[in-house]
């Protein structure tokens, strides 16, 4: 499926000192901010004490006609959320998760969050682009309604054939 928008988004992740007994530090995205340039390296951004801020990548916040439902129930929300999904890095270095997707879908972060590999942080959306995933909404979103499936009663002379079992064996001797 292509996006039918997208806007570059800096992706701003936390290194905090904990002080849990089998790790020294946990990461955690924190932030996004629109129209962010790409970047090669993480570049510090603040720092504080048993804290320090990195702008960790760019990446696009796509959005998609087939997913105007995931937008709206996140729009529902108090506050709106950015969905950050952070995979484990490839080299053993200094940073031990790389932004992977930005997400405004609340049913594709659930997927993500199922799985238990990715890092999976909902951060707060800023104002500006709440009302850029509002207006996606009211241009593409198609109300698709409910429609209950009528039961049939049983009726156990019609026996269906559904080609399961040996054939050699089905419905010999009837």
């Amino acid at each position: 499926m292509k996006p039918t928008d997208s806007i570059p988004f800096g992706i701003v992740v936390e290194r905090r000192k904990t002080d849990h007994p089998w790790q020294d530090h946990e990461w955690r995205p924190v932030a996004v901010f629109p129209g962010a340039e790409p970047v090669d390296e993480w570049k510090e951004l603040s720092r504080g004490d048993g804290w320090v801020q990195y702008h960790a990548g760019t990446l696009d916040l796509e959005l998609f006609k087939g997913e105007t439902e995931g937008y709206r129930v996140n729009l529902s929300q108090n506050p709106p959320s950015v969905y950050v999904v952070m995979r484990p890095g490839e080299e053993e270095g200094e940073h031990e998760f790389e932004p992977f997707l930005l997400t405004a879908c609340a049913f594709e972060t659930q997927d993500y969050m199922d799985t238990g590999e990715e890092l999976v942080e909902a951060v707060p959306m800023p104002p500006e682009t709440a009302h850029w995933v509002e207006e996606f909404i009211n241009e593409h979103h198609v109300e698709i309604p409910f429609k209950k499936r009528k039961r049939k009663p049983h009726d156990p002379r019609k026996q269906a054939d559904t080609g399961g079992g040996d054939p050699e064996f089905r419905n010999k001797g009837r």
